[in-house]
């Protein structure tokens, strides 16, 4: 069976910060991913919040960060990740490539965020649909969009995107929103939201863009079309943690639990990145995760010497 000093499972920017932080140090490290380098910044058109870089593309940075990695001499093992499990102190990484043993692990598999599936959904996505509205608010000055969600999440993304948009409808399945009491007393009193209660978003049109949205009320089934340039979803985000079983403590959502270092409830395994248990998940916080549990994989490989 290959042995590695260090498996870091993903290869979005908390992977491959990881990687480069952990080569730099010398350590003998693999990077998994089944897919392309990046994560969800792939499917972002345009990033204004990266430092150093007022404008860049989410492909053009996944790509750099992958080929910062490869300049350290990153080794890459494209497989699907099957499972992780410990035999004594061993720790054994299952793909379907077969079987890897490492001394450490980094798990930066990530999150994806819940789909509506209708129509139009996949379409628009970087083009006027977009599940992040730090990232993207700024796109949307002095336009209409729509936030599709009730909870906690999407009431306040929605306020937020106020700052910037000069309507912004609500779209909630229910008849009152699930987010907490204060959240939702402060919304109310924020002109710029219109909630749209008992309904749901049945398609997201437009021809290069998002321009309308076809919203169905679930009590009378009336569907009516509503004038939208972006639409934002916040109705869940998933972290790809399916493979770990209970080997890992989790938190609430099945987020991976962590300490100040970035190590999990099990000696030598960290997390990095948005599977964690974190209150922000963007793309400098993600490289912030893997440069710090690149270090923390470093000193406890060193204590074991």
């Amino acid at each position: 069976m290959e042995k590695r000093e260090l498996i870091i499972l993903g290869a979005g920017p908390a992977g491959l910060t990881a990687a480069i932080y952990a080569r730099r140090a010398d350590l003998d490290t693999l990077v998994i991913e089944k897919g392309l380098p990046g994560g969800q910044i792939r499917i972002t058109a345009e990033l204004e919040n990266w430092p150093g870089q007022i404008n860049s593309t989410g492909v053009g940075l996944a790509d750099s960060f992958r080929q910062h990695a490869e300049h350290f001499k990153t080794d890459f093992l494209t497989a699907e990740i099957k499972g992780l499990h410990l035999d004594g102190d061993r720790k054994i990484v299952t793909t379907s490539a077969g079987e890897l043993e490492a001394e450490a692990v980094i798990v930066a598999t990530g999150a994806s965020f819940r789909r509506l599936g209708c129509p139009g959904e996949d379409k628009f996505i970087g083009c006027g649909v977009s599940f992040c509205a730090v990232c993207d608010a700024e796109f949307f000055v002095d336009e209409t969009v729509a936030v599709v969600g009730g909870g906690n999440t999407a009431v306040e993304e929605a306020m937020y995107l106020t700052r910037f948009a000069n309507k912004v409808y609500i779209i909630h399945r229910r008849d009152e929103f699930r987010a907490d009491p204060l959240v939702r007393q402060r919304a109310a009193k924020n002109e710029k939201l219109v909630p749209v209660l008992d309904s749901v978003v049945e398609a997201i049109e437009g021809e290069d863009l998002v321009e309308r949205i076809l919203v169905k009320n679930v009590k009378n089934g009336e569907v009516t079309p509503l004038s939208v340039a972006g639409v934002f979803m916040f109705v869940g985000t998933l972290p790809h943690v399916d493979f770990l079983g209970d080997l890992l403590e989790k938190r609430e959502g099945g987020w991976l639990a962590t300490d100040r270092n970035l190590t999990t409830s099990v000696p030598g395994i960290f997390a990095a990145g948005d599977v964690r248990d974190t209150p922000l998940r963007q793309v400098v916080t993600a490289a912030a995760d893997g440069a710090l549990a690149a270090m923390s994989a470093y000193h406890y490989l060193e204590t074991r010497r």
